[in-house]
């Protein structure tokens, strides 16, 4: 059952991972607007922290759409299981506002929500980062993805492929048995998922389906 199971696992991988390609190929994708990247280059160059440079992302939300009424429905942008808490310490005692996902690697990375893409590419000491702006003034950051899709301004849809993670490209059936602590596991990579609104952070968890804390 296990073979079966793995089998299955590497089967579907491969197919996500070809029907991204495809569609990071086009060329004819809808942007809402171009970001000036010297304007990007200048946040970029001004900030010492990605909280730094996020806050200088921040959009207006005159005329956003209903991102917030989604509140508690929104997918996961990856398969995984929480890692990391909001604000818990890792091994460095560093405490961060968004959640950590473990994944399988060359897991595929998708848009919770439609949302227009505000950054794409290395920042600072993070590695990738990809920042999308989903509308009524938040952000939704993603740090840890090997491979970006899109273009900056342009605007993906509802479960569009945004990249992929890192790693060898085996899938390993030990993967689903992960305890909800992400402990047990091996051979895994880690999302860092940050939501904000305005130059703020927010608890991501009672945002998303399967990380609602009780009583949220």
């Amino acid at each position: 059952a296990g073979a079966v199971l793995e089998r299955g696992l590497v089967t579907a991988q491969k197919a996500r991972t070809a029907l991204s390609k495809a569609i990071s190929d086009r060329t004819d994708l809808p942007s809402r607007f171009t970001e000036d990247p010297e304007v990007l280059k200048g946040l970029l160059d001004s900030a010492d922290t990605l909280d730094a440079f996020a806050a200088g992302l921040s959009p207006d939300a005159a005329g956003s759409t209903s991102f917030a009424g989604e509140k508690g429905r929104l997918p996961l942008p990856v398969l995984g299981t929480v890692l990391r808490l909001p604000n818990e310490a890792d091994a460095a005692g560093v405490r961060r506002p968004g959640v950590s996902l473990a994944t399988q690697p060359r897991a595929l990375v998708t848009a919770p929500w439609p949302a227009t893409i505000r950054f794409r590419g290395p920042l600072l000491d993070y590695g990738n980062v990809m920042i999308l702006e989903p509308g009524d003034g938040y952000l939704l950051v993603l740090v840890g993805m090997e491979t970006l899709y899109g273009e900056v301004g342009e605007v993906v849809a509802a479960e569009a492929p945004l990249g992929l993670m890192g790693g060898p490209a085996t899938v390993s059936a030990e993967f689903v048995t992960l305890a909800p602590d992400g402990s047990g596991g091996r051979d895994t990579e880690t999302l860092y998922m940050e939501l904000r609104q305005g130059a703020a952070p927010v608890d991501p968890m009672p945002w998303f389906t399967g990380l609602a804390r009780t009583g949220d």
